[in-house]
């Protein structure tokens, strides 16, 4: 039997008037928040639709947000904290992932037949957590006002009214428009749907609060919702994204790195800690734009590495890469991004669409046959061309790489032989991502590539400062939560004694 927690309600829902209105973010610093009140805390998000995905403790896949949620709550990352994770590989169908493992690729129509048993899956999972834990904190997904995707919803209120919990609605402020915003997701919700939202929280705000006061005030008049608190921009943060490419650059370092934006590219997170690093340039390079100078080029992973491939040769990529290494510059691949690096990448089973082979970058002697089968670990080792450096990260795909360049590895990860590199070792491929994350490997990766003599970036280190920050941050939104008597649908109460 649990104990009862320290909010007056046992499971919280954390919803969004849009992607990216910060509700991960509201979620991980209300499991740290948790935490530091000795309650035991696990964060959920039912649904997640996401390239950026992470390795969990029991060998599955989920979405790299609740994997900083868990961080935040500090427990190990497990697959019902995230059930059905969708990963696009097309505009209009994508891989579907219950319980850390693919259940099939389905097109939007058929996924929307198939949420039925979607749901039972999250129902099982919630119900595992919800007996193992004190307080659960829900993470939904995009908006609740889709009007097309509410029939069979699992995301959002489908949810919700399924377990029958409060919600409190997240809207950013810095994008405009945060009134229209709030009350037409209201507005678009049954009237159980709202009476379950038990308050609104506007994100992201800069500036004076006493010019916000007006707003507040109509919209608590207008909607008879309180708004339980308004959260500053806070500049500086290192947690990992949900998914978007950040548009922001790092700071301008001698140090120049560049990184296709593929189509489908996947664990962009992968490079976090060069982002951090004051010493690089980062510049992520989209389609369309000129393809600059660079120490180092990265082709960063992918869900559709065939398809990516033939856009970084409509991009003009292959030339620009030849010309790069040509003037000495270096080259790594990592996991999809690796694949391309090869003669060519056959896909027999058609599991990036039609059956079928492409040529490669041929840059390594080697040649990549995608599978069925998809290889999800945890690992760790040592980078093979430093052995003094640690590294430790995880592998997600789906294919096996052959060829004679494996026989000049990257790393040697768990005692075996991983990745591979050129012959004048300009290239390094790896299907490791989280490479850069070690701070041994992330100095011994860069001494690689020519930038030498720096000091590494700590990246769980400055995830845990940027937690403790967001946690310290929404300390006002918990009091609120503290002091709400929220009753369900039923009209029982849901109150919990406090605890200091």
């Amino acid at each position: 039997m649990n104990r009862l927690p320290v909010l007056p309600f046992h499971t919280l829902m954390v919803q969004g008037t849009t992607s990216d209105a910060g509700k991960s973010t509201v979620v991980a610093a209300l499991c740290r928040l948790l935490v530091r009140h000795g309650v035991k805390v696990v964060p959920f998000k039912p649904q997640n639709m996401a390239l950026n995905s992470a390795v969990t403790s029991d060998g599955g896949e989920i979405g790299r947000a609740q994997a900083l949620q868990a961080q935040a709550a500090r427990i190990a990352p497990h697959t019902d904290m995230n059930p059905v994770l969708l990963k696009p590989s097309s505009d209009t169908g994508a891989q579907v992932i219950v319980h850390g493992k693919v259940r099939a690729d389905m097109n939007a129509r058929d996924y929307h037949r198939y949420k039925t048993s979607a749901m039972a899956a999250v129902l099982a999972s919630y119900h595992r957590l919800r007996a193992q834990y004190d307080t659960v904190l829900v993470e939904g997904a995009g908006s609740p006002a889709e009007i097309n995707l509410r029939a069979r919803d699992i995301a959002n209120m489908g949810f919700a009214e399924a377990v029958d919990c409060p919600v409190i609605l997240v809207a950013d402020i810095d994008r405009g428009g945060v009134f229209a915003h709030l009350v037409g997701t209201l507005d678009c919700l049954s009237e159980s749907e709202r009476q379950r939202i038990v308050g609104f929280v506007i994100n992201r705000f800069r500036g004076d609060i006493s010019l916000l006061q007006p707003g507040l005030d109509w919209l608590e008049e207008r909607t008879g919702k309180p708004v339980l608190a308004v959260l500053p921009y806070l500049h500086g943060l290192h947690l990992d994204a949900e998914d978007a490419v950040a548009s922001a650059q790092s700071v301008r370092g001698k140090f120049r790195v560049v990184v296709p934006v593929l189509p489908r590219i996947s664990n962009h997170t992968d490079f976090d800690a060069l982002r951090a690093h004051p010493d690089v340039d980062l510049q992520f390079i989209g389609a369309g734009q000129p393809i600059p100078p660079a120490d180092l080029i990265i082709l960063p992973g992918s869900k559709n590495t065939r398809n990516d491939l033939a856009w970084l040769r409509q991009q003009g990529w292959p030339d620009a890469i030849r010309k790069h290494l040509r003037y000495g510059g270096k080259l790594i691949g990592i996991c999809g991004g690796f694949q391309m690096l090869g003669q060519s990448v056959d896909d027999p089973h058609g599991v990036e669409g039609a059956p079928g082979s492409m040529e490669g970058l041929d840059l390594l002697a080697m040649r990549t046959e995608l599978t069925q089968q998809k290889q999800l670990l945890q690992v760790s080792g040592r980078c093979a061309f430093n052995n003094e450096a640690g590294v430790a990260g995880y592998e997600i795909h789906m294919g096996v790489s052959m060829g004679d360049a494996m026989q000049h590895p990257a790393f040697h990860i768990d005692g075996r032989p991983e990745g591979a590199r050129s012959a004048d070792d300009q290239i390094l491929g790896s299907y490791l991502h989280g490479m850069f994350d070690t701070p041994q490997a992330f100095s011994a990766l860069l001494a690689w590539a020519g930038l030498g003599g720096v000091e590494a970036v700590d990246l769980d280190q400055l995830r845990e400062q940027s937690l403790e920050r967001v946690a310290d941050a929404t300390q006002p939104l918990f009091d609120a939560l503290l002091k709400i008597d929220y009753r369900s649908s039923t009209g029982s109460q849901r109150k919990a004694p406090r605890t200091s």
